[in-house]
């Protein structure tokens, strides 16, 4: 399932370390997309210690490896909207439904595949008429829309990413020719360079870029 325009937020041992608003995907693994392609970076460098260890007695290659506990996300599904302004419309949206159930009512507000899973969490039946949901019951739906909670439980396989950080150091390579200033003769580019971005190109462009240069530059000396 793919969702559009939310927010989430990255939380080390209940502390929030980075949010991220765009497009995310639940897939049959986990989550994924623009957003948390992004933050995953963020999530190894905060844990990296525990990961260099996690490392040592698994293989990357073959299997995911686990997240230390303290690690979780929370998705804001209306991050366009404050606590105040989506507990009118949901105190609106019971009021007109009238008679209408639980169920119907969400479908004006999320997606149909995340509605059972909401009614689930919430704990409101699917038959309960809107004007009957009680205001304990209504502001714990606000707090699951602007705050669900998701524990990462780990990453996937290192066949799997995008993209790798760290790598050759920039400072040992001329950005003008991607020659190394240690060893004469020797080129870098892509991915073997401590260089990587965000998702979305950047780093279809620098692998494409650094490697036309170390090309040039290499074959000019040959």
């Amino acid at each position: 399932m793919s969702l559009k325009n939310v927010e989430l937020t990255l939380k080390i041992k209940g502390k929030a370390v980075e949010t991220k608003f765009g497009e995310m995907i639940f897939t049959h693994f986990g989550v994924s997309g623009p957003i948390v392609l992004d933050m995953s970076r963020t999530l190894v460098e905060s844990i990296r210690p525990a990961l260099e260890k996690a490392v040592q007695s698994h293989n990357p290659f073959q299997k995911a490896l686990h997240v230390p506990e303290g690690a979780e996300l929370s998705l804001n599904l209306k991050p366009a909207l404050s606590l105040e302004q989506l507990t009118a419309r949901l105190q609106r949206d019971f009021y007109t439904g009238g008679k209408k159930f639980y169920a119907s009512i969400l479908k004006d507000l999320l997606p149909a595949s995340l509605i059972p899973v909401m009614i689930d969490l919430s704990g409101i039946p699917r038959d309960k008429a809107g004007n009957q949901i009680s205001k304990k019951e209504r502001d714990y739906l606000v707090q699951l829309l602007t705050n669900l909670p998701m524990t990462v439980s780990g990453l996937r396989s290192f066949t799997e990413a995008i993209v790798t950080s760290g790598g050759v150091s920039l400072k040992e390579v001329d950005p003008r020719t991607m020659e190394s200033k240690l060893v004469k003769g020797l080129y870098f580019a892509g991915e073997v360079l401590d260089l990587d971005a965000k998702t979305g190109g950047y780093n279809l462009q620098a692998a494409f870029s650094t490697g036309y240069l170390a090309g040039v530059n290499a074959a000019s000396k040959t």
